[in-house]
């Protein structure tokens, strides 16, 4: 008859090892003088030995104790100690974008969220790139690539019809802002008498200069997102679409064929565009967990 271990079944270790092995995944590997960012379940099995706990265990034993405790000390996840407070002015911030968003528009108003996606550089290659091929053959690029400047693209994304405006400048300050701004307003029919801006909080949005063009265009309505809350901005919904479908793989001979090949895929865009879909529900869930913060501190 074959033994327990002879059958192949996992080893079995005494609960202490189990205990300490959650403990010291539970801390820092620099707290226990280990020059780690995160431990793995390697580092883990060798520091339970050199501790003396065991003598012995695998690093698949480790994943599999730690499993057990929904425990993956390797992960990280990025969170943000919040400057600025969620207070009643952050709710009603939120409540207006959902608004914005959300609700039914007259034919007087036009909604339409801006910013800027900077550094766009042409990286040209020693060589082309090279098309996919039967055989599981992926597109292939040059490793090698020269730099030759880098472009701004100012984009305006119209949330109702899912339409974009954008330029493409060198520079990314008031003056290119306000380029966007009267291409806007050059868009936008004279029966259009609202012109609702949502921008996120950077100097350019808001400078001297912007305020004295928008004294001057008195249909447009400038609307800021709350800090750190760049996701409620739907341009950049269509930054990151840019960026896979057109951008991916850059490849340009100069800043001149990469403005063009931006300029032609927005106007490709323009010929299918559609809205995003933005409920309540998605704002709702963002005021419910940050009202339970605000009742825990109360």
């Amino acid at each position: 008859m074959k033994t327990h271990l002879e059958a192949g079944a996992p080893r079995v270790f005494p609960p202490i090892v189990a205990t300490h092995l959650v403990k010291l995944a539970c801390e820092l590997p620099e707290t226990c003088g280990r020059s780690l960012s995160t431990w793995d379940c390697g580092e883990l099995a060798r520091a339970l030995v050199r501790a003396g706990v065991t003598d012995s265990i695998s690093a698949s034993s480790v994943q599999r104790i730690l499993a057990s405790q929904k425990l993956r000390p390797w992960r990280v996840h990025h969170w943000l100690s919040a400057k600025v407070p969620r207070d009643d002015a952050f709710f009603a911030t939120v409540q207006n974008i959902c608004d914005l968003y959300t609700r039914p528009l007259g034919t007087h108003e036009r909604v339409l969220c801006l910013d800027e996606k900077t550094s766009l550089q042409p990286r040209p290659r020693t060589s082309p790139n090279r098309p996919a091929k039967p055989g599981n053959v992926p597109v292939q690029v040059e490793h090698e690539y020269a730099r030759k400047g880098a472009l701004n693209l100012l984009a305006a994304f119209d949330t109702r019809t899912g339409q974009v405006t954008g330029i493409l400048r060198r520079r990314k300050r008031q003056v290119e802002f306000i380029e966007l701004l009267e291409e806007v307003d050059r868009q936008t029919p004279d029966s259009v008498t609202a012109i609702h801006l949502v921008c996120d909080n950077v100097s350019i949005h808001h400078g001297k200069l912007v305020q004295a063009w928008l004294r001057a265009h008195p249909r447009f309505h400038m609307h800021f997102t709350p800090v750190h809350c760049s996701w409620m901005n739907q341009v950049e919904q269509w930054f990151s679409i840019l960026t896979r479908k057109r951008l991916r793989a850059p490849n340009f001979a100069d800043v001149a064929s990469l403005e063009a090949a931006v300029t032609r895929f927005i106007a490709e865009w323009n010929e299918i565009a559609k809205p995003f879909t933005w409920t309540a529900k998605s704002f709702a869930k963002v005021l419910d967990h940050h009202a339970a913060e605000r009742r825990q501190a109360a």
